[in-house]
């Protein structure tokens, strides 16, 4: 340095290295973070696996559908024509119980409904956002069976979340179709049990009812 020149300054001011130990605890806990994020996305508390509301009326699958063998379709009619499956009205329910259980306490809010035209107050459990696309008629009417996504519904006393209904879940299935498969005629019947080897008569159904899914974006994100 000549004499009369300024001494040379720092490039950086000061308090950056007050930020260096900042940095580096940073570094270490990202792959944590990391570890959490992917963890806590895939939990049950994520993805509703379990959910199970109390719904105004104590209705049991494990009766209707079990017991007394309802076709799923009796109650959820639109199932193989609309992408939505239809909650059943209030005059579905009363077809039967205008005279059985008629007086019953826990049917009051369905003979409500019937008397004024308001709707039960269901309450859905398997909701997915508004910026998915599911169209029912297109995986019913190609064997994929009610069990695939809702479970034994057929044994439960209160309908609950048992698939995590994520993007990745349904991936899978659009990617080998196969091991959901069933004949058209067996879509809903809880029980049924494939006579052969699974991923033999999935890749034959395939095939004859040219099932071909998309993976793209748009097919689920429209």
């Amino acid at each position: 340095m000549r004499q009369g020149e300024p001494a040379d300054q720092p490039v950086f001011p000061k308090w950056i290295n007050q930020i260096r130990p900042l940095v580096g605890g940073a570094l270490l806990l990202a792959p944590v973070y990391a570890i959490m994020l992917v963890w806590y996305g895939g939990s049950p508390k994520t993805t509703d696996i379990g959910y199970a509301p109390k719904q105004p009326v104590p209705y049991s699958h494990a009766l209707h559908a079990g017991e007394l063998g309802i076709d799923c379709r009796y109650c959820h009619s639109t199932v193989e024509i609309a992408a939505r499956s239809a909650i059943p009205p209030t005059q579905t329910c009363m077809n039967c119980h205008k005279s059985i259980r008629a007086t019953s306490t826990k049917l009051l809010p369905v003979r409500e409904s019937y008397a004024t035209g308001m709707p039960v107050p269901w309450v859905r459990v398997h909701d997915l956002p508004d910026f998915v696309y599911f169209n029912h008629s297109a995986h019913v009417t190609r064997g994929i069976g009610c069990v695939s996504c809702h479970g034994r519904v057929d044994k439960m006393d209160v309908i609950t979340q048992v698939q995590p209904l994520s993007m990745g879940w349904c991936l899978d299935c659009h990617r080998r179709p196969e091991k959901n498969l069933r004949p058209v005629e067996y879509v809903t019947k809880m029980d049924w049990v494939p006579q052969e080897d699974q991923l033999t008569l999935g890749r034959r159904l395939k095939s004859s009812y040219n099932i071909k899914p998309s993976t793209d974006c748009s097919t689920c994100h429209r």
